[in-house]
C-alpha cells in the first residue's frame, strides 16, 4: 500500500517527527558507559506514553522476526545493525550504538534511527562509518522531490556509501509511513535513477542508509530479531522520515531545538 497525506494531516506528521526526533536525542544524551539497554528500553516507553502516542514495536510481528518485538526501541550495538531487541547489557566505553525509533502519534507514523560512539572514546573507523551514512542520507534527500523516482533516492544513497568503501546490502532498506509504519514503496540502499516509483506531494519516506564494515551478509542472532554482521564488524545507521511536498522536500525526525 501507498499511502498519500492531505496538506491537512501534514502538521500531525511534523508532530509525530519532532516527537521522535526529541526522544531520540534524549535517550543519546542519557546513553553513557554503564547504561543498560533496557534502561533505554524504559526511557523510551516512559516518553511514548507520557506524549499520548503509541509504540510501532511492541506489537510488531513480521514474517523476518520471532513473534511480537515486545520493546519500544531497537537498540543496536557495534556489530548489531538493525532490529536490535533490547537486552540486559551495559554500554561500554567506545561502543557503536544505533538507535532506531517509530511511533504513531496522532494517527501519523515518523520513524528515524541514530547512530554514535559511547563515551568518551572516538575510534576513527567508527567515526567514518557513521558519518556516511549520514552524507547518505543526506544525498537520499537531496535526491527526493516532487517528479523524482525512488531509483534516483537509491542511486544516490547507494553511490556515497560505496564511494566511502561499504558494501551495500539491498534486503533491508527505507520505506513508505503513514498511518503504519511499512509500507510500500521499498526504498533500497542502492539502485538506477530514473527508475521505480514516481514521487508525489504528499508521500511520507523513511529513508535509512547503513553500513558494515567489508561485508554485506546478515545474520541473524539467537534472539530472532536481531541482524548482526556476518564477520562480527560494526556497523551504523542513519535514519529520517520525509515528506515530499508541492516544491520539495521537508525533513520531519528534525528536533525541536533545530527548528527554525
Amino acid at each position: 500500500m501507498i499511502e498519500i497525506l492531505s496538506p491537512s494531516e501534514l502538521p500531525r506528521a511534523r508532530a509525530a517527527g519532532a516527537l521522535v526526533a526529541d526522544i531520540l536525542q534524549t535517550l543519546k544524551g542519557r546513553a553513557t558507559v554503564g547504561t543498560n539497554l533496557l534502561d533505554i528500553d524504559r526511557w523510551a516507553e516512559t516518553a511514548i506514553v507520557e506524549a499520548g502516542a503509541s509504540s510501532c514495536y511492541v506489537d510488531y510481528a513480521p514474517s523476518f522476526g520471532r513473534g511480537p518485538f515486545g520493546h519500544y526501541i531497537c537498540t543496536s550495538v557495534n556489530d548489531a545493525v538493525l532490529h536490535g531487541l533490547p537486552h540486559d547489557r551495559a554500554l561500554a566505553e567506545g561502543d557503536l550504538v544505533s538507535l532506531d525509533l517509530a511511533v504513531s502519534l496522532d494517527g501519523v507514523v515518523a520513524d528515524s534511527a541514530i547512530s554514535f560512539v559511547v563515551g568518551e572514546s572516538r575510534p576513527p573507523e567508527s567515526v567514518a562509518m557513521i558519518e556516511a551514512t549520514e552524507r547518505a542520507l543526506a544525498a537520499g534527500i537531496a535526491a527526493a522531490g516532487p517528479g523524482a523516482r525512488v531509483g534516483d533516492i537509491s542511486y544516490a544513497i547507494g553511490s556515497v556509501l560505496s564511494e566511502a568503501g561499504y558494501p551495500v546490502n539491498t534486503q533491508f532498506g527505507g520505506h513508505g509511513v503513514g498511518s503504519t509504519m511499512h509500507q510500500d514503496p521499498h526504498v533500497a540502499n542502492a539502485g538506477r535513477p530514473g527508475r521505480g516509483y514516481t514521487l508525489r506531494p504528499g508521500l511520507l519516506l523513511a529513508l535509512e542508509p547503513w553500513v558494515m564494515a567489508g561485508t554485506a551478509e546478515l545474520v541473524t542472532d539467537a534472539d530472532g530479531w536481531t541482524l548482526r554482521s556476518a564477520t562480527g564488524s560494526r556497523s551504523a545507521h542513519s535514519e529520517h522520515t520525509i515528506a515530499i511536498t508541492g516544491d520539495g522536500v521537508e525533513i520531519l525526525t528534525v528536533p525541536t531545538t533545530a527548528r527554525s
